[in-house]
């Protein structure tokens, strides 16, 4: 066995070891709202994905003294976009200079890396590679050479097309015959792989050792502001009621904060938050790499480059930390909020997607590309083909249908896919004490504590927190 051969196996077998530790240990760390007698807090976050773990956190190392509830619908952290991603950490390389989303991943991913090694959470940072495969791709392979290096992504480098193969030896000979000119990669080795669910789930571990309450399946129903309390001229000094189901007690606060990722359009509206943007939901599908050699060979993950007339990055090759290949994903509208398969269908939230004006003008602008990507989904062949850019011996029988993730993808009235954080404190008496996240966009996870450092920021302005 080769040395790096051992170093994967050693450190599939302490994700092993880590995950189920943590698995175990989190079956006790959320409370149920029925249990609980504690219902009086200074700050409740609602939505327990990465970026919700990550703010509550946020909240109780700035201030320790704070009373704050973290409120989760499902029956464990990270159910959704946190649970079902591809699990990269990602470096910086596709955002715009100067744009806060690349300031946020770059110190986001140096973040997350130091968060693992303090607290022992497995990642593997084996690199990526994106690849230009048609000699039109190679400008705007350059574009982003570039734009990584104005954003300060480390160690990026281009590497000629005759290099590949040290890289990514599965890769085919890029040879512009006739020339003989190589085609060219770009090779980002500070990228890596991780559980992004279990890293939420350890957020939230953390944030319970602080001293912070997490209540799970808890789904928000309304938000109430009420007056003075019951003695005459006396302030109250929990004005926000929060409700769940009737059996649930109901939680009194100072301040809220929602981070809802697929309701957080909705969760908005309950204190009078804007219909726009809209949160649409996309399907990504993926395919497992079943052939045990060709899994041997996928090192490091392998993009494409991406079309920059199109929303998302394309088929790619990703390693997993448990040893599986994931090959995709494709990008079709879901049926439904939280709907994984074709199967699972919400005919409420089809029609809010389809009779959205931006929805029907994003549809109008991609359309072919829509069919397209819709084609790829149904017949694995079609998706084969585009990865066979990469591996050209992949048969379809070396693969079989995967995971699939939903993106929260929030989109304006004019039909452009929000690229950017939107906050939003609705009207009326609550807007004093609420603040929504509607939008925080890819990559959220990579950027997750960074984004709660921003939004422990922005809430200690709004609601006057101390720093």
């Amino acid at each position: 066995m080769n040395a790096t051969a051992f170093h994967l196996l050693r450190t599939s077998r302490i994700s092993s070891n880590f995950r189920a530790s943590i698995l175990s240990r989190s079956k006790g760390i959320a409370s149920t709202a029925a249990e609980s007698t504690i219902s009086e807090f200074d700050v409740v976050v609602v939505g327990g994905g990465i970026v919700g773990c990550a703010t509550a956190r946020q909240l109780k190392i700035k201030n320790p003294e704070l009373k704050v509830a973290l409120l989760e619908k499902e029956d464990q952290l990270g159910y959704h976009q946190s649970g079902h991603n591809s699990g990269v950490l990602h470096a910086g390389i596709y955002y715009a200079p100067g744009s806060l989303k690349a300031k946020l991943c770059v110190r986001g991913i140096d973040l997350a890396y130091e968060y693992c090694d303090e607290y022992k959470v497995p990642y593997k940072r084996i690199g990526k590679l994106i690849v230009a495969v048609e000699p039109t791709e190679v400008q705007h392979l350059e574009n982003l050479f570039e734009r990584a290096q104005r954003n300060g992504c480390k160690s990026i480098k281009m590497i000629d097309g005759v290099e590949i193969k040290n890289y990514a030896p599965f890769c085919k000979e890029f040879i512009i015959f006739f020339n003989f000119i190589g085609l060219k990669a770009l090779w980002s080795p500070y990228t890596g792989i991780i559980d992004w669910g279990l890293v939420t789930k350890s957020y939230g571990q953390d944030f319970e050792k602080r001293g912070g309450i997490i209540y799970t399946k808890y789904p928000l129903k309304k938000l109430l502001r009420v007056g003075e309390s019951g003695k005459e001229n006396v302030a109250n000094d929990y004005p926000v009621i929060i409700e769940s189901e009737p059996s649930l007690l109901k939680i009194r606060c100072k301040y809220v904060i929602t981070c809802c990722g697929l309701q957080s359009d909705r969760v908005a509206k309950l204190s009078g938050g804007s219909s726009d943007p809209k949160i649409v939901p996309f399907r990504g599908e993926y395919l497992l790499l079943t052939s045990e050699e060709k899994k041997k060979a996928v090192t490091t993950n392998v993009y494409p480059v991406p079309d920059p007339r199109l929303p998302f990055l394309g088929v790619h090759f990703t390693p997993r930390m448990n040893g599986d290949v994931w090959l995709g994903p494709n990008a079709v509208l879901a049926y439904k909020r939280e709907g994984y398969k074709y199967s699972q269908i919400s005919l409420p939230d089809l029609y809010d997607s389809l009779t959205y004006r931006g929805m029907r003008k994003l549809m109008s602008k991609f359309f072919g590309y829509g069919m397209k990507e819709l084609f790829r989904g149904l017949w694995i062949r079609a998706q084969v083909k585009q990865l066979q850019r990469f591996m050209p011996d992949l048969r379809i029988s070396d693969v079989t249908r995967g995971p699939a993730g939903v993106r929260a993808q929030a989109v304006d009235s004019s039909g452009n896919l929000v690229d950017d954080f939107v906050f939003d404190c609705g009207q009326g008496e609550l807007s004093q004490c609420v603040l929504h996240v509607r939008n925080a966009p890819s990559p959220g996870a990579t950027s997750s504590l960074a984004i709660a450092e921003m939004i422990y920021e922005k809430a200690s302005i709004e609601f006057g927190l101390k720093h």
